[in-house]
């Protein structure tokens, strides 16, 4: 029996904190596979055009291709709750965590949070800077890929071209 865990995120770009996040991921929770999976609308970020959302998808296609087990899907949905329906595992950072468990997602209803999270399956969370949840189980994760972000990159951060992903 095939065993996969999803990893949610834009990765826009992809980064070697990324890959390092789900190969933690994938020993950790004994997966054959692990997905990347972006929605076509993130929740909490701007749009994107079409166009730019394509090259994206490319960009990450190439990028998975030649890892035997890491994939790529796309999904609608855009709660975290929803997109790991159906799979095994589902690993994030600790920012996306603490967004996870914050009613504001919710309409504000702590009910509806704590409903959406116990539909979760079993969650692997990697530390985000000096941020260690104590409420989950962590991934181990070497501490040089905390400081890592896709946003930084984005900025012109002077440590982006050691960031990027293969």
């Amino acid at each position: 029996m095939t065993r996969v865990g999803c990893y949610p995120g834009t990765f826009n770009p992809l980064t070697v904190a990324h890959v390092a996040v789900a190969e933690a991921g994938r020993d950790t929770g004994a997966l054959d596979r692990v997905d990347l999976v972006v929605s076509v609308e993130a929740l909490g970020k701007p749009g994107t055009t079409s166009d730019e959302f394509g090259r994206r998808l490319d960009l990450l296609r190439a990028a998975v291709a030649p890892v035997d087990w890491l994939g790529l899907a796309v999904t609608e949905h855009r709660l975290i709750v929803d997109i790991a329906d159906g799979y095994d595992v589902v690993i994030m950072g600790a920012d996306k965590w603490r967004q996870v468990n914050d009613p504001a997602w919710y309409d504000d209803e702590v009910a509806g949070r704590d409903a959406a999270v116990a539909r979760l399956p079993r969650v692997l969370v990697a530390p985000r800077g000096d941020d260690e949840p104590d409420d989950v189980e962590l991934l181990a994760v070497d501490r040089v890929h905390r400081r890592v972000s896709s946003s930084a990159i984005r900025s012109g951060h002077p440590d982006a071209q050691s960031w990027l992903a293969p």
